[in-house]
């Protein structure tokens, strides 16, 4: 692996292709190459979320989440490869109902936000639903491995819980949106922060939906 790891610039890659982990080389706009891609963003956003202020439980579950979608990348980058396995998903499915059941239902959708971390976690939640779709599009052509795409679906919907717990662990509460709102008005400050306090709340009975 030092070997491996030793040159971080090898010039191959300049005319627009790049290798795959089986020795093959394909163009970088390839779907396949899309989708490990995303995941290794995704990857990177997680990092930038274990950077802010969570809680301890959280931050172990999104350490094991990053040596999980290593995996998956490598398993994306080696056609034919399987790294994640059905327990993989099946530890998904555990976390997001151990963190869901301290979380009251929702009567409303929520805004992404609620403090820095949540926004972050939101934005990890969108970039996971794109790897998804794009391992949709991979399996059009190609076989897929057994558990990928159900990883990145049960990982988008944990990541959507995890958001709400950071949401009310930094601010105490959810932004939720508003059904019937009135248009803004720039003309009065104090308005304004009324009607932007009155958009959070702890209330519940409808869910984000999931799938």
């Amino acid at each position: 692996m030092g070997h491996r790891l030793s040159r971080i610039y090898t010039r191959t890659g300049d005319k627009g292709d790049t290798g795959l982990g089986d020795g093959t080389r394909t163009p970088k706009d390839n779907i396949r190459v899309a989708a490990y891609g995303t995941t290794d963003e995704l990857n990177s956003i997680l990092g930038m979320l274990l950077a802010e202020s969570v809680p301890e439980d959280v931050a172990r579950v999104l350490h094991e989440v990053q040596h999980h979608l290593f995996d998956l990348g490598g398993e994306l980058c080696i056609p034919g490869h399987q790294a994640i396995r059905e327990e993989h998903v099946t530890w998904l499915e555990e976390v997001l109902d151990h963190f869901n059941e301290d979380l009251p239902r929702l009567k409303e959708f929520i805004l992404p936000g609620g403090g820095r971390a949540a926004g972050i976690c939101h934005f990890a939640r969108t970039v996971c639903r794109r790897a998804e779709r794009e391992v949709v599009t991979l399996g059009r052509d190609e076989a897929l491995p057994p558990f990928s795409l159900g990883y990145l679906n049960r990982l988008s919907d944990l990541l959507f819980v995890i958001a709400r717990v950071l949401a009310r662990f930094e601010s105490g509460a959810e932004v939720l949106w508003q059904r019937d709102r009135e248009s803004i008005s720039l003309g009065k400050s104090g308005d304004s922060d009324k009607s932007h306090k009155s958009d959070k709340s702890d209330d519940s009975s409808k869910s984000e939906p999931t799938g």
